[in-house]
């Protein structure tokens, strides 16, 4: 167990996250994602509001779908990324990280309920399957719908979404039932998994994690989410900086890196071609399907590397031959 974003949370079970991430590629885990903030907006304003602090457009969803979005700030960069499940006409749940939940309700309201649930992930080719035995509503949604279903006469929630790259579904049940569903859930032989290969397994998945490819200073353009923004919708924070920055084309883009031998990278690590600098590393680490080092790091625009370029990551003064490579690092695209 570590702290995290004000929580204890599970690092790694006993078998380890080696074996966590594996099963999650393979079979099914489930992560306790509890930790992850619910900031529920309500009323018949709360699509307006919605729609002008965020930068995703709502109307390209309709009730009963999730959307990824961002917060931004006034300079455009990344306040906090966040889901929205959009449950009913007039409630929207939405999803921030957990170190963020009072940042994003003093930016957009609403009442945080993140204590009033428990939220289940269960990923991996055979979540569905396996999550059919505890409810077949749940394991029916589709991919970024949201649905309201009921376990032991207990109202849940359900999403298609996750951090892994692979297919299944997030659940908010009360807090009260959430030991029992999740041993439910473990009895159907879904393996158990902590922080450690949720980490390596949206790495490999080229997926951002706030405070490494996304905060401070870093804008949706730069770190490759441009689909994030609602161009076609009315203003929202952080519009002006970003039209500015998508007409000059930002100076840096993230990238994936993949290095020779298991060793793991490093975030903070540079990226150097002939010695000279070219961009840092902002998540590093052992690719248990690659079976090498991977990251993701920003580099300079005006460097002009393509994907397959080979770079030196160096960290500590130790120099590793690595290739860029266009995200998700799994699976292996065919022009690798």
């Amino acid at each position: 167990m570590v702290p995290f974003g004000g929580w204890e949370m599970p690092l790694s079970y006993p078998w380890g996250t080696v074996a966590e991430h594996r099963a999650c590629r393979e079979t099914a885990v489930a992560f306790d994602v509890s930790h992850l903030g619910t900031v529920r907006v309500e009323g018949a304003s709360a699509f307006d509001h919605l729609q002008s602090s965020l930068s995703n457009d709502l109307r390209r969803i309709s009730t009963g779908r999730a959307q990824y979005t961002h917060l931004l700030d006034v300079d455009g960069s990344v306040t906090d990324d966040i889901i929205v499940w959009w449950v009913d006409d007039e409630r929207f749940d939405v999803m921030p990280n957990a170190s963020n939940t009072s940042r994003v309700v003093a930016a957009i309201g609403g009442e945080d309920v993140t204590t009033e649930r428990a939220i289940i992930a269960i990923q991996g080719p055979e979540a569905r399957t396996r999550l059919t035995a505890v409810s077949a509503e749940a394991a029916r949604v589709h991919r970024f719908a949201v649905a309201r279903f009921t376990w032991e006469g207990v109202p849940c929630l359900v999403a298609g979404t996750g951090y892994t790259g692979e297919e299944g579904v997030e659940v908010a049940v009360p807090a009260e039932a959430a030991e029992a569903f999740w041993a439910a859930v473990i009895a159907t032989g879904v393996t158990p998994a902590g922080l450690g290969a949720r980490d390596t397994l949206r790495l490999e998945a080229g997926l951002p994690l706030h405070g490494h490819e996304l905060g401070p200073g870093i804008t949706p353009l730069q770190a490759g989410l441009g689909w994030v923004v609602g161009w076609d919708k009315g203003d929202f924070t952080g519009r002006s900086a970003l039209e500015e920055e998508k007409a000059a084309g930002p100076a840096r883009r993230l990238r994936g890196v993949v290095a020779d031998g298991r060793q793991p990278l490093r975030d903070g690590a540079t990226v150097q071609v002939g010695g000279h600098e070219v961009g840092v590393l902002t998540s590093g680490n052992f690719s248990p399907m690659r079976g090498c080092g991977i990251g993701l790091a920003l580099i300079e625009a005006d460097a002009r590397l393509l994907d397959g370029d080979a770079v030196t990551v160096v960290h500590r003064d130790r120099e590793r031959p690595a290739n860029l490579v266009r995200p998700p690092l799994w699976p292996v695209r065919e022009e690798e």
